[in-house]
């Protein structure tokens, strides 16, 4: 990940908020986001998201429903799994550390208006706090641009075994694990949600239904980065 020296990437996407070619959000209603599963926050806003460190149960939990909520509320303008077409702040880059946490949370909770014109809703009494965060979770673990080039070709090797239905599902797994540890997020964040990390994870049951879970996770994460 490159950062120009002397800004940060916060003070960048202010910048494109306030300058770039966002266009105006309509009025597309919020749907939903059942956070139900996930421990509470508190009613006052937090300046540091606080999943990120809160146990690998919690951490895994936070991203599947993150992703869920992101890809309903946030991807027409962000773009599809986190990944900007130009028209907004591609949130992937934006750091996952505290500075980075607390200008998110002020976009999601107040929204962003310019000249009168509503570039982007204010989420927060909308969705909520948890909502928030476990979307910010999502996000912050996407992997950068790239990241899965260098292996593509053998997870399609991979996805073509599991297909069959006949691979190996154990050393497999124990190989998709070693792939994932080598993707990075483009946040800076540990651990990122790749499809590699995810095939690994769906091969941890039993039977077909793990190995086509995990083809299938090979196949749209392979498709998306192309």
């Amino acid at each position: 990940m490159t950062h120009r020296p002397g800004i940060s990437l916060a003070a960048l996407f202010a910048a494109l908020l306030a300058a770039g070619p966002a266009l105006p959000h309509g009025d597309v209603a919020p749907q939903p986001v059942n956070t139900d599963a996930l421990p509470d926050v508190g009613e006052e806003w937090l300046t540091e998201n606080p999943y990120r460190d809160a146990g690998e149960d919690v951490w895994r939990k936070a991203v599947e429903i993150g992703d869920s909520g992101y890809n309903q509320n946030c991807a027409r303008c962000h773009g599809l799994g986190g990944v900007s077409g130009g028209l907004a702040p591609d949130l992937r880059y934006l750091e996952a550390e505290e500075y980075g946490d607390e200008w998110y949370a002020e976009r999601f909770r107040d929204g962003y208006t310019q000249n009168g014109t509503t570039k982007m809703p204010a989420f927060g009494e909308l969705l909520g706090q948890k909502a928030a965060w476990a979307i910010r979770t999502y996000v912050e673990t996407r992997p950068d641009d790239g990241a899965l080039d260098a292996h593509a070709d053998r997870l399609k090797e991979i996805r073509d075994a599991l297909a069959s239905g006949e691979a190996d599902a154990e050393a497999l797994r124990e190989e998709l694990a070693a792939i994932a540890a080598e993707v990075e997020t483009a946040s800076g964040a540990p651990v990122a949600d790749s499809a590699a990390f995810r095939a690994a994870a769906f091969l941890q049951r039993d039977g077909a239904a793990g190995f086509h879970a995990a083809a299938e996770a090979l196949t749209i994460g392979l498709s998306a980065a192309h």
